[in-house]
């Protein structure tokens, strides 16, 4: 099974939330292409959901309609459940696996360190595609936002953060990012952990990575990008709710056709289409 992905890169497609699915399903049906097309084998993870049987089905329905026939579904709901030697099989056998929205806290307990977190891993290094939305996307980090006040002004201590799976290592994902007013929080966790550069995804939006080290956007909205690792604040000092003090920060965003280097923090191309052009740039690194 593990030929079919071998010479691949590892890649993850992480999705801001409330993605296409009814329409051309564009971001799914990327997935789907990397996974395999018709011959993917497709793992559907629910666990984040409140409403596990109607998002099953939903997905089910997009999946089916792209051409994929051969779907799972694993959905452990305890730590004990999550090494269930069944359901880390269909792990092992998958091109590609599906993380749904839903409560990030609910990812966090029954995934992370445990032997079906361990087949995801083992998943993504043979080449399976890996994707998520919304609370599936927050999980692909080492940290994750469990917790946080909504808004435009950072604040401190208002965010939480969370063990996720560490599938992208020295970041930290935000999703519904302009809907849901998301920059104050994501400013605040950054702010306080520099070390961490944060990606903030718009609702049917993606980026995807390949190989830990870029990026590209795609989808009807932007990413942002934040790095914190020069800037002055506050933090250290100010007081529980306080907005903070940031300056010096470096923004980026992002829209599709645009490609990230992690490694550099830098834009590495561009591709920008409209009606009647094409527009392609590309940055020189010395």
């Amino acid at each position: 099974m593990a030929s079919s992905t071998a010479a691949r890169l590892p890649t993850l497609l992480i999705i801001g939330g409330a993605e296409d699915r009814v329409g051309r399903a564009a971001l799914l049906r990327r997935f789907v292409r990397r996974a395999g097309g018709r011959r993917a084998r497709i793992v559907i993870i629910p666990t984040a959901s409140g409403y596990q049987d109607e998002v099953v089905a939903a997905y089910r329905e997009v999946f089916t309609r792209l051409g994929v026939s051969h779907l799972r579904v694993v959905n452990p709901a305890s730590r004990e459940a999550a090494g269930d030697p069944e359901l880390v099989a269909h792990l092992d056998d998958a091109t590609g696996v599906f993380m749904t929205g839903g409560s990030q806290l609910r990812l966090s307990q029954f995934l992370p360190a445990t032997p079906a977190g361990d087949a995801i891993h083992r998943a993504h290094a043979r080449g399976a595609v890996i994707g998520g939305t919304s609370a599936g996307a927050s999980i692909m980090s080492e940290f994750m936002i469990s917790l946080g006040e909504e808004g435009l002004t950072p604040r401190q201590r208002t965010s939480q953060l969370s063990h996720g799976l560490g599938l992208l290592k020295g970041v930290v994902i935000d999703q519904h990012f302009a809907q849901r007013t998301r920059y104050g929080r994501l400013m605040s966790v950054v702010a306080v952990s520099p070390n961490l550069i944060g990606i903030g995804i718009d609702e049917d939006t993606a980026i995807e990575v390949e190989g830990g080290e870029r990026f590209t956007v795609h989808g009807s909205g932007g990413v942002f990008v934040l790095d914190c690792r020069d800037a002055v604040t506050d933090a250290p000092e100010a007081r529980r709710g306080a907005p903070l003090l940031v300056s010096g920060a470096v923004v980026h965003q992002l829209p599709a056709g645009a490609t990230f280097d992690l490694r550099t923090t830098t834009l590495d191309g561009f591709t920008e289409r409209h009606p009647d052009t094409l527009v392609s740039t590309e940055t020189t690194k010395a």
